[in-house]
């Protein structure tokens, strides 16, 4: 039997405000269709080693924007680089890297960073695709053209393609197919097991092997290997500190004198506390490099955070939205969450009890759930992991929000009646903590200020994660909206109190990084010095940075990298790609 043809859907002309396609679009939609989607209708992008090597070669000829003679004379020689094209019939557009010919026979250039390859036909079908496209946008335009080069900038060779009738047919077929996969609105499944998602810059974002893993795929997901993680947090504490831009370095003065600076591609968010100020400039830089700047209350209270125009992927937000006004998916996300999270602090305690007097002092074995100390190791009550267990039973079943609300507030109460159990006791008494139960608002003690703060600095860089993938930080499932409230980032925190805040403070109290004499008294709250938190942020970070073993994926991820993990396993559950939301719970 011959093969089947593919015969491309016939759309209408698209009015002029319709998006069109950009011809990049269309390589990328040959190449992996799922990547074109999260591209061109999500939005989502980031850079890999590649990207940047490919951006760099297209520089000389992406410099300035060049324009086609409308009626050339016979024999006279075009040779036009970065030309824009168009086209409502096609519903492409394109910017061709150079157009090269005489009269009005023309040869389109497209530059690519690599070497030529080595197949039959030259080239890769998607680079031939996207070169074929602009080859019709050029006859669109009254031009000749029957074939188009595609230069290999890294091996410096040329590659003429020749545009038949079989290239044409597959090219009008891929605007037609990525066509409707945006209009459809459904996302395309992932790869099958290919080796073009471990070199992909979008693997992280798109999470084929997690996907397919989660959707009772027999493939293991293979390890995530994102970027140099270099970038970290800038925290300027001091009330009367100023921020200013000098080149690509950030410069902090107090009182106009200069205490410290720090190159911007080292700086992945800026937290500023208090009354610190920062430049225009800077402000400006920080929106075009993603730099998002958190503000905080003196005492480290979470006000709010400053990005630029915010993530594009409208679809992310829909699907968000239209789940959060499901009763049923609202409380199966809520009771899923608050299970982990009283999951990790069953595992805190066993992991890290003492007893009420530290009499215990073995060395415990390595776990990712606990702090590192280098104490704990004693034997919790068998009663009270019982018990913990227990709730969790509970908090799986609950019928209604209310139910889990009161189920939660047991379960946390039967936490912090226990929390002075992992804190050491066999040390100075200056240097020793009372800790009598959870208070706040304002907190009366020093370990309640300390964990108020880390619960703070959580919620901060939850919000950041959320932002970051495109989902709406203020609408969330569990945490009712408030004004000025980040209700996702507070849902999505709650596995992770007892994994990140709470295993900071119980590092900085055990490990006699902050002392009682780090904090100042005053009607009634308790607070910490600048020195203090100054310390603190530092153990937070190291938390953050702490790698831990993914219990679902097996992979071994930092903190913060597992946090932009988990909000977009979220999206992919809210856009129904999988059946549920894997939680982090660790063993």
């Amino acid at each position: 039997m011959p093969e089947q043809r593919e015969l491309p859907l016939a759309f209408p002309e698209l009015s002029p405000e319709a998006p069109l396609i950009p011809v990049r679009m269309l390589n990328e939609y040959v190449y992996c269709p799922r990547l074109s989607y999260l591209e061109w209708v999500q939005a989502e992008f980031a850079h890999s080693a590649d990207t940047v090597e490919g951006a760099i070669k297209h520089r000389r000829v992406d410099k300035a924007g060049g324009e086609l003679p409308e009626e050339p004379e016979e024999g006279e020689h075009i040779h036009a680089r970065s030309v824009s094209l168009s086209s409502t019939r096609l519903g492409i557009t394109a910017k061709l890297d150079l157009v090269e010919g005489e009269g009005m026979y023309v040869t389109p250039v497209d530059y690519k960073r690599g070497s030529r390859p080595h197949v039959a036909a030259g080239a890769h079908e998607p680079e031939r695709v996207q070169l074929c496209a602009q080859g019709l946008l050029l006859r669109e335009h009254g031009f000749e053209c029957d074939s188009g080069v595609v230069y290999f900038a890294g091996s410096r060779e040329r590659v003429r393609v020749l545009f038949d009738e079989s290239l044409i047919e597959r090219t009008l077929s891929a605007i037609t197919g990525l066509r409707g996969v945006a209009l459809a609105g459904h996302i395309p499944p992932p790869l099958e097991d290919s080796p073009k998602c471990p070199r992909c810059s979008l693997a992280g974002i798109c999470q084929p092997d997690e996907v397919r893993f989660l959707t009772r795929s027999p493939v293991e997901p293979r390890p995530l290997f994102p970027a140099l993680q270099d970038a970290l947090p800038l925290y300027v504490q001091s009330p009367r500190a100023y921020v200013r831009k000098d080149g690509d370095v950030l410069v902090i003065e107090v009182e106009k004198e200069k205490v410290a600076e720090a190159r911007l591609n080292e700086v992945s968010q800026i937290a500023l506390f208090g009354a610190a100020m920062l430049s225009t400039p800077v402000l400006h830089e920080c929106f075009r490099r993603e730099i998002p700047i958190t503000w905080h209350s003196y005492s480290g209270w979470f006000i709010g955070h400053t990005v630029g125009t915010g993530h594009r992927n409208v679809e992310t937000r829909t699907f968000q939205y239209q789940a959060s006004f499901d009763r049923q998916k609202c409380l199966n996300l809520a009771r899923g969450w608050i299970a982990a999270k009283i999951a990790n602090c069953r595992t805190m305690l066993r992991r890290n009890w003492r007893g009420q007097h530290g009499e215990d002092e073995a060395t415990r074995e390595d776990d990712e759930a606990a702090p590192a100390d280098g104490g704990g190791g004693g034997q919790a009550p068998p009663e009270l992991l019982a018990a913990l267990r227990g709730d969790i039973t509970r908090a799986e079943r609950s019928a209604s929000m209310e139910a889990l609300l009161g189920m939660e507030g047991t379960a946390a109460n039967r936490y912090f009646q226990n929390f002075s159990a992992m804190l050491k006791s066999d040390v100075d008494p200056s240097l020793m903590f009372d800790f009598m139960g959870r208070n706040r608002r304002p907190p009366k003690d020093p370990i309640n200020a300390l964990l108020s703060f880390a619960y703070a600095m959580l919620t901060r860089e939850w919000t950041i994660a959320v932002s970051a993938v495109g989902l709406d930080p203020y609408r969330g499932f569990y945490h009712q909206p408030r004004f000025g409230r980040p209700a996702l980032a507070l849902d999505m925190m709650e596995p992770f109190r007892p994994l990140i805040a709470d295993s900071a403070v119980l590092m900085a109290v055990n490990n006699g990084e902050v002392r009682p004499t780090d904090f100042i008294h005053a009607a009634g709250s308790c607070n910490l010095t600048d020195s203090g938190r100054k310390r603190f942020i530092s153990v937070f970070e190291r938390r953050m940075q702490q790698e831990a073993t993914h219990p679902i994926f097996r992979y071994r991820i930092s903190y913060r990298r597992l946090l932009e993990v988990q909000s977009r396993l979220l999206i992919r559950y809210l856009s129904g790609e999988i059946p549920e939301y894997p939680n982090f719970v660790t063993r």
